[in-house]
Order: C-alpha cells, then sequence, then structure tokens
C-alpha cells in the first residue's frame, strides 16, 4: 500500500499537528520526524492531522516529514509471544536492551517475533480441505505448557486449501498454506489493537477462575470470561493481589499489563515468575505468561495502546480455546494519559480534569472480556481484572465510579486492614461480586456446602461491624454472650480463612476443598457454641477450648495434598463440644 507523505505544523508535548495527511484514516499508523518515531492518527479535521506519538520526541521540529503507512496500529501474532516481556507498541525489550542498552532511544525499531526462530509445524488439514475464518489448520508446541494453533486469519475469503505444508520447520515469515483464491496463510499474522477479534458467540459465564485466595474463592468469586476491578489507595496491596492471582490462578496463560507503574513492580514479575512452578505443568510460569511493561518513566502516550495491545493478544489465545487472564496494572494510570493527551489538545473537560469519553474508554476495554464460543468452534475465554488508584484510596473519584459501571466484581482493598497487615487486604464490607449465582451451579457440583455457608460466614461479619459500634461506646462486657460469641467468631474468620501468608508455602494457595472444610468447622462451631451458651455454658470456658486455634492453623497446618489429617481436628471438635454439651443438659437436668 503506498505511503502518504506530510509535514509537521505544530507540536504539543505527545501531541503532532501535520498537514498533507487527508487521504489517511483515523488511527492509521505514522512515522514521525527524522528520528520516524512511532504514532498514530487520532483526529482528522481541516486538513490537519492530530497525532498521537508513542515515543519521546525531544528535540523534534517544525517542517519534518510524516510519513503514513496507510495501514492501523496493529500487533503481530504467532509463536513467540508467550514468555517475551514488551512495551506498550509491542516492542521486545530484552531484544532493544541487547541492542543498545537500558535506555529505548527515539525511533529505535526491532521485530516483535524472533524472525529467524524455526518452528515445528504440524499440519491438521489436507489439501483440499475445506476451511473458514478461525479454522486450526496445524499446531506449533510454543512452549511446554503452550500448545499453539495456526488458525485461519479473519479477513481470509477461500473455501479450501490448495495447498498446505507437511510437517516441517518454519520462520514465522514463512507461507504454510494457500486458500483457493490464491491468499497466503502465514505463521504468524496481523490484528488491529483497537479493533476486537470476532468470535462466533457470546456465551454466558458459568464457571469461577479459581485463584486460590480464599476471600476471592468463597466470598467474591470471578467468572472465567468475567470482569473485576482492584481499588485501594497507596500500600493497600493493589499489585499484590494481581501478583498473588497471577500466580495461581487456573487461567491456561497470563497477559500481564504494567500500565504507569514503578518499574521496581514489573522487575518483581520478571524475577520471580520464571522462578515459580506452574502447579499444573511442573514447568516455570513464564512458560504461560506475556508481559506489557509501560511503566511510569516510558512515554505517557503509549499507556493507552498498552492496554488494547495487551487484550488483544489474550483474545488470540482465546481463540484457540485457552481461558486467558488480564492483569492491568493499573487503569488510573491509563486514564490519567488520556487526560494528559485530552489537555494537550485542548478538549473540554469533564469531572476532575478527565475527558468526557472516559466512560466510552473503559467500556470497549471492559467489554472485550467474555466467555465465547470462538470462530474455529472451541471455547475460550478473557477475564480482566483491571487495578484502580484512586487519589487517597476515595473511591469516589470518576475512575473508580465509572469503572464499577462496567465490572461485575469489585474488591475493595481496605485501609484499615492493611496497615494490620491482613493480606489479602480486600474488605469484606465494600467488596461485592455478581458472579455468585452464575458460578453456583459449578459450585454445588464440587460441594453443595458452598452457597450456604458463603451466606452464613458474611452475615456474621456484618453483624461483627454492627456490634463493634457499640463495643466502641460502652465495652464488649455490656454485650451478653451470644453477640460475644459473633464477634469471637467473626475474628475466627478474619484470621483463619480470610487473612493468607503470601511467604507460607502451604498458606499461599487453597484448594477450594480446603476452603470449603475450613470455613464450614468455624460456622459449625458457631452454631454448637450458641447451643451450649443457651444451656448455660458461658463463653469465657468455649473460649478456652484447644480445638478452636487448631481450626485456626488449619491454613497453615494442613497442606493441600494432606487434608484428610483435618478429619483429626474434627474428631477433636466433637469430643470437646460433645463433653461440653453432655455437661451443661446434666446441670440443665438437675
Amino acid at each position: 500500500m503506498s505511503e502518504v507523505i506530510g509535514k509537521i505544523t505544530r507540536i504539543s508535548g505527545p501531541i503532532v499537528y501535520a498537514e498533507g495527511l487527508e487521504s489517511c484514516g483515523l488511527y492509521d499508523v505514522v512515522d514521525v520526524g527524522n528520528a520516524k518515531l512511532i504514532g498514530e492518527i487520532i483526529r482528522q479535521k481541516e486538513g490537519i492531522a492530530t497525532i498521537q506519538v508513542y515515543e519521546d520526541d525531544t528535540g523534534m521540529k517544525i517542517g519534518e516529514e510524516v510519513v503514513c503507512k496507510k495501514r492501523p496500529l496493529s500487533v503481530r501474532l504467532g509463536p513467540g509471544l508467550v514468555g517475551t516481556i514488551y512495551d506498550g507498541i509491542q516492542r521486545p525489550l530484552e531484544n532493544m536492551y541487547n541492542d543498545a542498552g537500558c535506555f529505548l532511544l527515539p525511533g529505535q525499531r526491532t521485530e516483535p517475533l524472533n524472525t529467524e526462530k524455526k518452528w515445528d509445524f504440524v499440519p491438521c488439514k489436507n489439501q483440499g480441505d475445506s476451511i473458514f475464518p478461525g479454522c486450526v489448520i496445524g499446531t506449533v508446541q510454543e512452549t511446554s505448557s503452550i500448545m499453539h494453533k495456526i488458525m485461519v486469519p479473519p479477513n481470509i475469503k477461500g473455501k479450501t486449501l490448495a495447498s498446505i505444508s507437511g510437517q516441517a520447520s518454519f520462520t514465522i515469515n514463512d507461507v504454510v498454506a494457500e486458500t483457493d483464491l490464491g491468499e497466503k496463510i502465514y505463521l504468524s499474522q496481523y490484528w488491529p489493537v483497537r479493533k476486537p477479534r470476532p468470535y462466533s458467540q457470546k456465551l454466558t459465564v458459568s464457571e469461577p477462575l479459581v485463584t486460590g485466595q480464599r476471600v476471592i474463592d468463597v466470598f467474591f468469586p470471578l467468572s472465567k470470561g468475567g470482569t473485576a476491578a482492584i481499588p485501594g489507595g497507596f500500600g493497600t496491596g493493589k499489585t499484590m493481589t494481581q501478583h498473588a492471582v497471577a500466580k495461581w490462578c487456573d487461567a491456561d496463560l497470563i497477559v500481564y499489563i504494567g500500565c504507569g507503574e514503578r518499574g521496581n513492580e514489573m522487575t518483581d514479575v520478571l524475577t520471580e515468575f520464571p522462578s515459580l512452578i506452574d502447579p499444573r505443568t511442573g514447568r516455570s510460569l513464564m512458560e504461560r505468561t506475556i508481559l506489557i511493561a509501560n511503566t511510569s518513566n516510558m512515554p505517557v502516550a503509549a499507556r493507552e495502546v498498552s492496554l488494547y495491545s495487551g487484550i488483544t493478544l489474550a483474545e488470540y489465545y482465546r481463540d484457540m480455546g485457552m481461558d486467558v487472564a488480564i492483569m492491568a496494572d493499573s487503569t488510573s494510570r491509563w486514564a490519567e494519559a488520556l487526560r494528559e493527551l485530552s489537555g494537550r489538545m485542548e478538549e473540554m473537560p469533564a469531572e476532575e480534569g478527565f475527558p468526557a469519553y472516559l466512560p466510552t474508554r473503559l467500556a470497549e476495554f471492559y467489554e472485550r472480556a467474555g466467555r465465547v464460543n470462538a470462530l474455529c468452534q472451541e471455547e475460550g475465554s478473557v477475564s480482566v481484572i483491571g487495578a484502580v488508584s484512586p487519589p487517597g484510596g476515595d473511591f469516589s473519584e470518576p475512575v473508580t465510579q465509572h469503572t464499577k459501571r462496567f465490572i461485575r466484581c469489585f474488591w475493595a482493598l481496605d485501609r484499615e486492614l492493611a496497615n494490620a497487615r491482613h493480606y489479602p487486604a480486600i474488605g469484606w464490607i465494600d467488596s461485592y461480586s455478581e458472579y455468585a449465582e452464575e458460578v453456583r451451579d459449578w459450585w454445588d457440583k464440587f460441594d453443595p456446602r458452598w452457597a450456604g455457608i458463603r451466606l452464613e460466614a458474611l452475615e456474621l461479619l456484618k453483624k461483627e461491624q454492627r456490634l463493634e459500634q457499640i463495643v466502641r461506646l460502652i465495652g464488649p462486657d455490656a454485650l451478653p454472650d451470644t453477640e460475644r460469641l459473633v464477634l469471637s467468631v467473626a475474628e475466627m474468620i478474619k484470621n483463619g480463612f480470610l487473612q493468607q501468608n503470601a511467604f507460607d508455602e502451604v498458606d499461599v494457595y487453597s484448594v477450594p476443598e480446603k476452603q470449603i472444610l475450613i470455613l464450614q468447622l468455624m460456622i459449625g462451631f458457631y452454631k454448637r457454641a450458641l447451643g451450649v451458651i443457651k444451656q448455660g455454658c458461658p463463653l469465657l470456658k468455649i473460649n478456652t477450648l484447644t480445638c478452636k486455634e487448631e481450626i485456626i492453623r488449619i491454613k497453615t497446618s494442613v497442606p493441600n495434598d494432606k487434608l484428610e489429617m483435618i478429619k483429626e481436628v474434627e474428631n477433636h471438635f466433637e469430643n470437646e463440644f460433645g463433653n461440653l454439651e453432655r455437661l451443661y443438659r446434666k446441670v440443665e437436668t438437675i
């Protein structure tokens, strides 16, 4: 496609204005200035194109050339994506570091995928077979964890395969098949980042994304294909929670987007993930992870496109029939980039200076999540977990409020819990999940007790909050034993169930069966204790029972593969309460 050349007429930070590009389309890619910086046309008005530059444009001058490529900003999709760390516009940072050192040079380019590496292609179609968009024609073993499916691009119109290569090794630039219309199918393909990839049908969500974090899986579950937000002030643990979910959730692939966050947080991911073992495969966690780093010291404009790049990569693997989880850290920094660019373009601001189209952009991002029947007729999903960083932890600010309109799972981080070193600091009063009913069938098949004990535990915690207000006024001694029991059992649930130790190899991850067993014991403790209190037993005597401490310690004392040990705690629990019930029943009889 022919190129169009224009001239720079005005520069305003990362926003550049150019004339002579009237024939170019919205969101076309351009090379800006003598350094050939990557940019994108975001507005056309009165013969002047407004260009968003994704690199540092210091030193650029008016009159320099702008070359339009007449194609939208796209990412390259193919074998080699997994295990790579990219910037917001899909430049592999490790390769760029090897070429030019620690700092990105203006206009520095490198291929997003290794063009020299050969991949072992195994065809699953034959010459003359019928094909359709999204159809799988072969496979490549990308990592030991990921079987990469080579799919017919969605824009291919041919109906049959005129030719297809046999089992052999190819680079991503090689042609592996050709259609009856002469269209070539390569080992890789391009896709515009702002355009959602097509699918056959959107399905209702029904299966939870199991994270191993008890407060999430039991109290506020997220479904595969769902959307969640983690809002919280500075230091409350947004990044730690996302890291934990990325490490332990049962997704097939993780796309971690560091959008405007500190560089050391991405460094933690880079150093920790290769050494972590995926519990499902026994291999390095990096073998099912793609990283996109657009940290706070990188160009602001590229923050906006980094989210779109990440979700496009996720949709590509979703189309292979995989469950993909996206961690976006943080959407507040992305929104701040929108505010910066909107101010440079002199647009009318809305609340707190954010552009009026902020809700639209948030909706466009979150609506690309979902569980779908892909074009290849396999089920796949994209789950989005976005961190929100409200200034001062104020959840009434625009980004948090608009995000709540488009997500269905809200994990609100609590400052008091974070200060008390309670991890994860997800508050059980402000948090909610609208997926609880939708994943109930899955839980009922796994353990039908889940719905009942979940509601009972949440009700206990709400009662405790109301009683705490009374305790602050008149002290705990003024309460009857039945209400003091609520305070005692709520403390058990907080310490023995909701709190997890990320540095304890047993407590860092809980299988669903263990989660149910712990909470069932705690609710059982409350019911049995309430019964003996009504028979006349003082709460002081119940608090001396050794089974209470044993129940709290199950989270660290019982490994996930030795759950039969919980039976000993249950037996001790039954014996101690049995003795109390016999004693006070006898006293009542006398």
